[in-house]
């Protein structure tokens, strides 16, 4: 008997032995591995916002960059000095006589438009021609030519078109002048003398392109006076060709007509005979 509790004893070792042996190891391929980004939201939560990127506050976006800095506008230009001139060595003609200033005028127009230098207008039959035509076109002109039969007798020789108008205020009268130079490249008709006499500007010096600026400044005119030499006692010597010559200087004979020599319907102020574009 006393061997028994020894025998089962050990029975119970064995036993034990065997069913921990059946057991089952934990198979490491089977074990989670821990996420290396983030950790997916729980069930029932699929709606949250995932965490906003660069740090941000969940619910705020990226901020847009500002936009580029504009460059400032560039200022407007301002008026230069500008000079103008159509004259040319040989351009001037005189009058052949006191009465043949129109015509002598006429042909000035056509050498200053003519570059060729081989064309020049001269000739004293020719002013005489010129002369019948420019009077032949002119009302009420106590038988001379008067500003109307010069701009016709200029447009119709090929030098138009041209027309008279009238300006009442002096300044406004030398930058239209110069204006229609500049626009046309063709010299414009002066009427002096209170309607008396007729010279030719050739061209002009300002503060300001009249093309590109509307209160550019005449500072002085080049003239022609085809009664060169010899002037008037009433009114002054006359200027040698292509003299330039200040507003100041120009105003003693280049004056206000008054509508009452020859009927024109115009209004008192300074004749220009100007060229227009054709």
């Amino acid at each position: 008997m006393t061997g028994s509790p020894t025998r089962l004893l050990a029975w119970f070792v064995v036993l034990s032995s065997l069913l921990a042996g059946c057991t089952a190891a934990p198979d490491a391929e089977t074990q989670p591995t821990p996420s290396s980004t983030m950790t997916l939201p729980a069930a029932g939560q699929i709606d949250q916002p995932l965490p906003a990127p660069s740090g941000l506050p969940a619910g705020e976006s990226t901020p847009a960059p500002p936009p580029p800095t504009q460059p400032a506008p560039a200022p407007p230009p301002l008026p230069g000095p500008f000079a103008l001139n159509l004259y040319q060595e040989g351009d001037f003609v005189p009058q052949y006589t006191f009465d043949w200033c129109v015509a002598a005028s006429i042909q000035m127009a056509h050498n200053l438009m003519d570059d060729t230098g081989g064309a020049q207008w001269a000739g004293r039959a020719q002013q005489n021609e010129l002369w019948d035509m420019a009077r032949a076109r002119s009302s009420n002109s106590f038988n001379g030519a008067n500003p109307l039969g010069w701009a016709q007798v200029l447009t119709e020789v090929g030098l138009g078109p041209y027309e008279v108008v009238s300006i009442p205020d002096y300044q406004d009268a030398l930058r239209t002048a110069a204006r229609a130079i500049t626009e046309t490249g063709r010299p414009v008709g002066l009427v002096m003398w209170s309607g008396r006499h007729a010279w030719v500007m050739s061209g002009f010096e300002s503060v300001g392109d009249p093309a590109l600026f509307t209160d550019f400044s005449v500072t002085s005119i080049h003239v022609l006076d085809p009664l060169y030499p010899h002037g008037s006692g009433q009114w002054g010597p006359s200027p040698a060709p292509n003299s330039l010559l200040t507003p100041e200087q120009l105003s003693t004979q280049f004056v206000v007509r008054e509508p009452r020599r020859w009927s024109s319907g115009l209004q008192a102020g300074y004749l220009l005979v100007l060229p227009r574009q054709a």
